[in-house]
């Protein structure tokens, strides 16, 4: 529509001119008011050309490695030819025909109206302007800027080589090189995000790129033992969560105890044995076993985490105690309260067991007590119903209490007591 917007404006602005060649002489007056509307078509035809031939392009942004397409279009052909030049000013690519030998440029569309190159393995030399040119009278030329983005390294978590006590601080370093621009580093323990210190960012000599480092100081507790801690880059050039790296916290912290029985029931005359157990950071490695008011008895054996009853007696009752050492804070203790039971003595388990099975029996009792109630009443409530009716079919009984009489082997009588089913 533009283009034959102009050439009506044109065309008029020509005819006019002819008019005023061939008719000058006949009426003066008339071609001096005709001429200021003429400059003005002409300025307005120049402008439109002007617009329609002007190439137009567009920015864009690339990470390193990538690939960029540059476009350039006008809306009209007056068959002058496009091309491509670098930041150097060197021409890629005039129409179809390559200028400069890059492996790295092709071309990507050429018609009257467009031309289009790719540049892929991007580089960060390649970051600047890029001109577009048509070679009209005057040439026109638009400029496209290409962003080059620098992609940042997996970062690298320092800081974590040693274990670390218990209620002491640690504090670990987290770096990224790389980046153009500055890349954002920030610190996770699973999915929670922590407030890490500020990001340093230091500029790499001989490169337009960044190193950004920052620290994170945590006071650990038993808690954090195995936690994962994270450090994450945010870049525009990468997907969230992309560069990423974790390391697992190695806490030391002091042993909790608890002692377990290897069975329930401690009998008279029976092996019984107790472990202590515990979850310390690095394992216990020394444990020892006492007696509350008193020393252990003669036939006990300590052996490491266990201690050994080879035969119980009623002299063995009392509260022991186990202890547990692995160098790290203090030493973890527990206690076990140790009751010898007669050697016909039932285990709580078993009492349980049997207490159970007895209501399960009497529940199956009580209802099989019910069903012969139940049934018992059903049976005698048919056959009275069954004699009624028999009685009523009698053609030689003269009422039902007769028929019903009969059928017993009873007598009929004004005194005789008569029973209905019904």
């Amino acid at each position: 529509h533009r283009a034959i917007f102009t050439l009506l404006i044109c065309l008029i602005n020509t005819c006019v001119w002819v008019c005023i060649i061939v008719y000058e002489c006949v009426c003066l007056p008339c071609t001096r008011l005709i001429y200021p509307v003429l400059i003005i078509l002409d300025f307005v035809c120049y402008l439109l050309e002007d617009d329609v031939l002007q190439p137009v392009t567009s920015d864009e942004t690339v990470s390193v490695g990538g690939t960029v397409i540059l476009t350039c279009r006008v809306a009209e052909s007056d068959n002058s030819s496009l091309q491509w030049t670098n930041t150097a000013q060197q021409t890629l690519f005039f129409g179809e025909k390559r200028a400069l030998k890059d492996s790295r440029i092709q071309l990507h569309k050429s018609t009257p109206t467009e031309l289009s190159i790719t540049i892929s393995e991007v580089q960060l030399s390649d970051e600047g302007e890029y001109t577009c040119s048509i070679f009209t009278m005057p040439v026109r030329t638009a400029r496209a800027t290409v962003t080059v983005l620098g992609v940042p390294g997996k970062p690298v978590i320092m800081g974590n080589e040693d274990p670390v006590e218990e209620g002491k601080k640690l504090t670990l370093t987290c770096n990224s090189t790389g980046s153009k621009p500055p890349a954002k580093l920030r610190w996770f323990r699973g999915d929670q995000e922590l407030e890490g210190r500020p990001n340093v960012v230091e500029s790499n000599p001989g490169q337009p790129t960044y190193t950004v480092s920052s620290e994170l100081t945590l006071t650990v507790t038993k808690e954090d033992h195995n936690a994962h801690i994270a450090c994450v880059v945010d870049h525009p050039s990468i997907a969230n969560g992309d560069k990423r790296t974790e390391q697992s916290v190695n806490v030391w912290f002091s042993p909790s105890v608890k002692i377990q029985p290897v069975s329930d029931l401690p009998r008279e005359g029976e092996k019984f044995h107790l472990q202590c157990l515990s979850d310390g950071n690095p394992e216990a490695t020394s444990f020892w076993w006492e007696k509350k008011e008193g020393e252990l008895p003669p036939l006990v054996k300590e052996d490491g985490s266990f201690l050994r009853f080879e035969t119980l007696n009623k002299t063995d009752n009392g509260i022991y105690v186990c202890s547990a050492d692995n160098g790290i804070g203090k030493k973890g203790h527990a206690e076990f309260t140790l009751v010898v039971q007669d050697p016909t003595a039932m285990s709580t388990s078993s009492g349980v067991d049997h207490a159970v099975i007895g209501g399960v029996v009497a529940v199956i009792v009580f209802i099989m007590l019910c069903l012969l109630i139940v049934l018992g009443r059903y049976l005698i409530r048919h056959k009275g119903t069954y004699l009624t009716h028999e009685a009523k079919g009698s053609d030689d009984a003269p009422d039902a209490d007769t028929a019903i009489i009969n059928a017993e082997g009873g007598q009929s009588g004004a005194d005789d007591r008569k029973e209905y089913f019904i």
